[in-house]
């Protein structure tokens, strides 16, 4: 295989089905981006101006609301280029980047998750001990070993997919540079990547999610052991937008990666991708935020500072603190 490349762009066909109502469906990405931009870009600052919400939790939800923001920074704009433009293209070193930073971003979140239920069995299962092992240091290099984890674990395979060689064919059936598609036009034969891929994205899958698991499997036989409900229903609610959000994205990402074949089911695999590159980075922050008593109470702190005594009566208390 050489680095050379025949192809210098790749077309993006976006959703041609949807071609008489692609105004409305400008429309409705746009919307939802921007609610996923501010939803995101909320928790972000929220957290950082309030000294209250400056604990491990809601630091490793302000990686989680930054990955989400970087994530859909570099898939949707094409998409929504797709139902505006006659022919879109993004350029081959694009791609390639593209489908770096989308599988990095992935596997980051996996690992992010995974660091945030360990977070809630010790908060939950060892609080006594909870300020000792969750310190600073170690929720910062937790943080950073997720980013740094999610990007070497893609990185080789990102290098096989460079250097294939791509001869004539370019027009993508998708919005975004989908390795399987990519693979699909490459002149050489990419079974062994395939396989590569498929076993890269079974380990990470099987190993975060089995972390993940055993965390709320000590969660769920510690709270049992909780005499008081109302104690047990809080404890419980500390982990409900975690589990969520779990069970959204690990859904999605096995539909579309983990199959036998990655080539078949296109247009659904398109609208579970849809799913999972912009609908859960729109509700992530209100899944964390909208039933998050805390997160209420740091931005009404937060007005009154800035702005004054506010009545929590008008319209944006209505929608916002209730």
């Amino acid at each position: 295989m050489t680095n050379i490349s025949a192809v210098t762009e790749f077309v993006l066909l976006g959703f041609p089905l949807l071609y008489n109502i692609h105004g409305l469906c400008f429309s409705v990405v746009l919307v939802m981006y921007s609610l996923s931009m501010l939803g995101n870009g909320f928790i972000l600052i929220i957290v950082t101006i309030d000294q209250k919400l400056q604990t491990p939790m809601y630091g490793f939800l302000c990686n989680l609301a930054f990955l989400e923001i970087c994530y859909s920074s570099i898939v949707v704009p094409k998409l929504l280029e797709t139902f505006i433009s006659t022919r879109t293209t993004i350029s081959y070193h694009c791609c390639m980047a593209q489908i770096f930073f989308i599988f990095s971003f992935g596997a980051i979140e996996l690992l992010l998750l995974t660091v945030m239920g360990f977070d809630r069995y010790i908060a939950i299962c060892k609080p006594l001990h909870y300020p000792v092992i969750m310190m600073k240091n170690v929720c910062i290099q937790l943080a950073m070993g997720c980013w740094l984890g999610g990007f070497v674990h893609i990185f080789y395979q990102a290098v096989l997919v460079w250097t294939l060689p791509f001869c004539d064919k370019n027009v993508l059936d998708h919005y975004f540079c989908d390795i399987g598609l990519v693979l699909s036009l490459s002149c050489a034969d990419t079974c062994l990547l395939e396989f590569l891929g498929l076993l890269s994205a079974i380990s990470i899958m099987v190993i975060t999610l089995f972390l993940i698991v055993v965390s709320y499997i000590c969660i769920i036989s510690t709270m049992l052991r909780i005499p008081s409900v109302s104690g047990r229903k809080k404890a419980f609610s500390t982990c409900t937008s975690h589990l969520m959000v779990v069970s959204i994205l690990y859904g999605a990402i096995a539909f579309m990666y983990i199959r036998p074949n990655v080539h078949s089911s296109f247009h659904l695999s398109k609208a579970v991708s849809f799913l999972n590159t912009v609908l859960v980075p729109m509700l992530n922050p209100f899944i964390y935020t909208i039933r998050n008593v805390e997160v209420k109470q740091a931005f009404w702190r937060t007005v009154r500072k800035t702005g004054g005594p506010l009545k929590e009566k008008t319209f944006l208390g209505r929608m916002v603190g209730q």
